[in-house]
């Protein structure tokens, strides 16, 4: 194998996010790793590490090996095509976000009705949830009037601050 075909799969590889890859053939063998900061990180700068035993490559091996390096970049293309349509969908409502840290809870008990659900129509200042911090329950007002459409948060689960909690739709 040539340097310059090695050059090439190296930067192929670090294009497509791949950690290691392996090629064994008879006489040749190459392994070829990216650091571990490096991964998931975007550090374009650093080259990835690599550890050649032996440069010889029969003929058929350099025919079947650009066959398999497509195969590694599909996953990386896979996963930001999934997530432009929901932010799309989202654009339309309004977003009404956790003002502090705490846990969140949809009910002002267990044996009570929720504050708000998917569908329900609330008006500026209604009570949405309670965030618990510090041994204190807040109770949550909205600062908007619409139509809830989504619930983010599950009952009983932590929330940060500046969370989107619930999606309203204003012309609802």
């Amino acid at each position: 194998m040539k340097v310059s075909e090695i050059q090439e799969l190296i930067k192929f590889i670090s294009k497509s996010g791949v950690s290691e890859v392996e090629i064994e053939h008879k006489d040749f063998k190459i392994n070829i790793k990216t650091p571990p900061y490096r991964k998931g990180r975007g550090i374009e700068s650093i080259a990835p590490q690599q550890v050649v035993t032996h440069q010889m490559i029969p003929a058929q091996m350099q025919q079947t090996m650009p066959a398999q390096m497509p195969m590694a970049a599909a996953p990386a293309t896979a996963a930001p095509t999934t997530a432009a349509p929901q932010e799309d969908e989202n654009a339309n409502y309004i977003e009404i976000k956790s003002p502090m840290i705490g846990t969140f809870y949809r009910k002002p008990s267990p044996d009570k009705a929720e504050f708000a659900k998917v569908g329900d129509v609330i008006g500026e200042g209604d009570t949405v949830c309670v965030i618990e911090a510090m041994k204190l329950f807040n109770e949550i007002e909205s600062e908007i009037s619409g139509k809830i459409v989504k619930v983010l948060v599950d009952d009983i689960t932590p929330v940060e601050y500046d969370q989107v909690l619930f999606l309203v739709d204003p012309a609802g």
